[in-house]
């Protein structure tokens, strides 16, 4: 990574750095490597450790570093594209799906989620917890939110929680013929056990995915999807739909 002269420039020195700093990372560096530390690149480039973090801390959240506690700071993998599409229409859960069950417990939704249902607010459901990883690496978090009355046939001796219980559920959902989906995408912000899971701080943004799955002519299943904002980015194609893409590859549009 060489020097550059950052005196004359008219933008200011941290943005610049910043794009001194992400050509060298296409050029110099691979996925995971550790970048030299503050002290050494601020040398580098004649400027002072506040410009340095400053322009550190926009290249992580564009995604391009990722700063881990007894790690330092390295070279993110690229961003995931999220497939927000609903031109397809399938369950969670199926062959192609990307995302691991992790547990299911029964417990009460957020109001909003009550009211997408259609259930009183205060009712339990199952509640499916379901992670997705790239580059061995957390990405997002799911609450899929499933009512009693969407897989019936459970069977009530299995364990009460678990992974287990998650694919039972699962499984039984997929037992009803899908009518349609939805999805709503917002920015929002880490609560503390979305933080936990994505290796995040507290209030860092995030992506929220929200899906409506519909059968039998009524909402059968809410999916409340978590996604690291650094992972993925947001635009918008000719037809207006949404498009989150991989870099510079479209992967998916969504009305």
């Amino acid at each position: 990574m060489g020097t550059t002269q950052l005196e004359t420039v008219p933008e200011p020195k941290y943005w610049h750095l910043k794009t001194v700093l992400s050509e060298a990372l296409d050029s110099d560096f691979s996925v995971g490597e550790i970048l030299p530390n503050e002290r050494e690149l601020a040398a580098r480039f004649g400027v002072a450790r506040a410009t340095l973090r400053q322009a550190l801390e926009q290249l992580e959240l564009e995604g391009r570093l990722q700063r881990r506690r007894g790690v330092g700071t390295t070279v993110a993998p690229p961003r995931m594209g999220v497939d927000v599409s609903t031109s397809q229409h399938t369950w969670p859960g199926t062959a192609d799906d990307a995302w691991v069950a992790v547990d299911s417990v029964l417990g009460a939704p957020p109001a909003a989620v009550s009211r997408m249902l259609g259930t009183p607010v205060g009712d339990e459901l199952h509640v499916v917890r379901r992670t997705r990883m790239t580059h061995g690496q957390p990405v997002a978090a799911e609450l899929l939110y499933v009512p009693g009355a969407s897989v019936p046939e459970l069977p009530a001796i299995e364990a009460p929680s678990g992974q287990v219980r998650a694919r039972s559920v699962l499984r039984e959902l997929q037992r009803l013929g899908l009518e349609g989906q939805d999805r709503a995408v917002e920015l929002g912000s880490a609560r503390a056990d979305d933080a936990k899971q994505l290796d995040r701080l507290p209030g860092a943004p995030v992506l929220v995915v929200t899906t409506r799955y519909f059968a039998a002519g009524r909402t059968a299943a809410v999916s409340v999807a978590t996604y690291r904002a650094d992972t993925c980015r947001l635009t918008f194609g000719d037809s207006g739909d949404l498009e989150i893409s991989h870099h510079d590859t479209p992967t998916a549009h969504a009305s």
